[in-house]
């Protein structure tokens, strides 16, 4: 982790305002890396990027490995002569993201860029573009060729394909590439112009001084092309279905626990082939990011194994993980590791002795810091260096929908811990944080907006109506970014 006390914001790319319907990486992606410099900010957290599936969770995606083509910018794909300016007109509500209503206008205008590249481009951008299929190709063939399948069998899940490509038999291989052609290579150039606008984005903020902190989930979604591709490594029946899928036991997000449906791995095979794939896995995540938080740490260690046929979390069982041999491998391959390790739920001393074999950084969440008394290691008394300080995440409610859901003996505990008013809140939890001995402190821009529980990002459980809040353009001011630098300064914090 940093070895000087840092700060910074979360914020998913797609809640960044614009014309499009959804954040981009484009301009606004640029000024907000500028607001987080004016405001004193050494990071920007978001979370995964890869193409969305159902639910338009980022945590469920097609590919470990791809970008998410709606975040492509099209407004550079006009300046660079792919699309035309008129091509950009779209009546999008300004408030939150209608995913539906952009997938049905954006994806169409990628396969018309793509048309027109392939077309019309100059030498050097072709050369570019091949450059990077050759370099990709370990991944981007798979992925492009599977959702070019999904399109042609019409959104089914890949296990309901015909047998000879669900199997992925050498032959049918070869014939659905050269029929689906045109669309594979639409596929592609989105995932060109994914990785090129987002490497652009990376400079952008790391020439002034913000790091890009990313997020993976430790499972994949079974309706992906990791698991299409790679189905030795997961637990299938011989249709290609799960046998046994992954979630977590009842906690404080859900009474019922979670059912999250991935595939659990053979760590096992995984295992025999090196780590291999997560190998790859995590070296194209240092490539996207400078930080990389990954997501249920603890199922590296013990992991919660439901059987696929429960339609609940709950009669699931811990089974071992990988442990310490992943983390060793990893490092051998690709050196000091600089991940965060989410470190939340049941966690036991085993999972704790695991990430500090690493000296990965944990997270404490100050939601959970209240109505357990002065022991709760979550408190920022009983902080430690080697953390991420957040006042919530994406999971939780924003701080001021949380505070005004207490009952009235927990809200003055947490006022008398703060010492402070309820008119301060959330700023004084902000402050809190930044106070941490924590090395690095992280707060969603909803905090420092003050927006109540109608900017939550995510109700985990719930399959609809999340992950859509955006802001609008005009709510990152000056004077926001002054006083959040102010506190910056003040706690030693300051992106110098």
């Amino acid at each position: 982790m940093h070895r000087t006390r840092k700060s910074g914001i979360l914020l998913h790319p797609t809640s960044l305002p614009g014309s499009e319907g959804i954040g981009t990486l484009g301009t606004e992606a640029r000024r907000f890396v500028d607001f987080l410099q004016h405001a004193g900010q050494s990071v920007w957290q978001v979370l995964p990027l890869g193409p969305t599936a159902y639910g338009n969770s980022p945590y469920s995606c097609y590919s470990a490995f791809a970008g998410n083509p709606l975040l492509i910018d099209l407004a550079t794909l006009v300046s660079e002569g792919d699309l035309a300016s008129h091509d950009l007109k779209g009546d999008f509500p300004a408030e939150w993201v209608d995913f539906s209503q952009v997938e049905a206008h954006k994806l169409p205008l990628l396969e018309r860029a793509a048309g027109e590249f392939f077309a019309k481009a100059d030498k050097p951008r072709q050369e570019e573009f091949w450059h990077f299929c050759d370099v990709s190709n370990w991944w981007l063939q798979d992925f492009a060729l599977f959702m070019a399948l999904k399109s042609h069998f019409k959104g089914k899940n890949w296990s309901s394909w015909p047998g000879d490509i669900s199997c992925r038999e050498p032959a049918a291989l070869r014939r659905y590439s050269e029929e689906l052609g045109p669309s594979i290579g639409a596929h592609k150039y989105a995932q060109w112009q994914f990785y090129r606008q987002w490497h652009k984005l990376k400079s952008y903020a790391g020439e002034r001084g913000i790091a890009l902190f990313g997020d993976i989930p430790i499972f994949v979604a079974h309706d992906s092309a990791d698991v299409w591709a790679n189905p030795g490594l997961f637990n299938l029946d011989g249709d290609g279905r799960p046998t046994v899928v992954a979630g977590v036991p009842p906690d404080y997000f859900s009474k019922t626990g979670q059912l999250w449906g991935n595939p659990l791995y053979r760590w096992e095979e995984e295992a025999a082939r090196g780590y291999s794939w997560w190998t790859a896995r995590l070296r194209s995540s240092f490539d996207l990011y400078d930080l990389v938080r990954i997501d249920h740490f603890r199922g590296f260690e013990a992991y919660w194994e439901v059987p696929a046929k429960e339609k609940t979390a709950v009669n699931g069982r811990w089974a071992k993980g990988p442990g310490e041999a992943l983390f060793s491998a990893l490092e051998a391959a690709l050196g000091q590791l600089p991940i965060v390790a989410e470190d939340l739920g049941v966690i036991t001393p085993e999972v704790e002795a695991l990430r500090d074999r690493f000296g990965f950084a944990g997270m404490k969440i100050l939601q959970f810091a209240f109505g357990s008394g002065p022991g709760n290691g979550y408190l920022p008394h009983n902080h430690v260096r080697n953390c991420v300080v957040y006042t919530g995440t994406h999971d939780n409610d924003t701080t001021l929908g949380w505070f005004d859901s207490l009952k009235e003996k927990e809200r003055q505990q947490v006022l008398r811990y703060l010492g402070c008013a309820a008119s301060d809140m959330p700023w004084e939890l902000v402050r809190t944080a930044m106070a941490s001995v924590a090395c690095l402190a992280v707060f969603p821009l909803q905090d420092i907006f003050c927006l109540p529980t109608s900017g939550r990002m995510n109700v985990p459980g719930t399959p609809r109506g999340n992950w859509s809040w955006r802001f609008q353009d005009g709510m990152l001011t000056e004077p926001l970014a002054s006083r959040l630098r102010e506190l910056t300064e003040m706690f030693g914090r300051l992106n110098q």
